[in-house]
């Protein structure tokens, strides 16, 4: 399966972005799909987690409360709605997709929040 990510941009603290992940070649459904992060110099993190059905979901407690993650199983779509954006939140995302481990990536899509 391909990846695609895009959204990112240059954002003031407080201020939101909505991420989105379009994925191809496979059947999206059959995907438990995440979105990840890595700021320079740091190793990558996990940001949030969904379902292939999306009724479990994950959130790192750093973003509890601000993030979403949302999919849409008809467009193939996987969504992270960013909230109250914080620099700390500055960091490359990629979204990615399981069959049993994070197996496919994305290319990542730059999120700058300005102090």
């Amino acid at each position: 399966v391909q990846l695609q990510a895009s959204g990112g941009g240059l954002v003031q603290t407080g201020g939101s972005l909505r991420l989105s992940c379009v994925a191809s070649g496979g059947v999206f459904s059959n995907y438990g799909m995440g979105w990840f992060r890595q700021a320079p110099g740091k190793d990558r993190e996990s940001v949030a987690a969904i379902s292939e059905s999306a009724d479990r979901i994950y959130y790192d407690d750093s973003v509890k409360g601000r993030f979403t993650i949302s999919r849409d199983n008809i467009k193939n779509t996987v969504y992270l709605q960013m909230n109250s954006l914080k620099p700390e939140d500055t960091a490359t995302y990629y979204c990615a997709a399981n069959n049993g481990a994070w197996n496919y990536w994305g290319q990542g899509t730059l999120v700058t929040v300005s102090s």
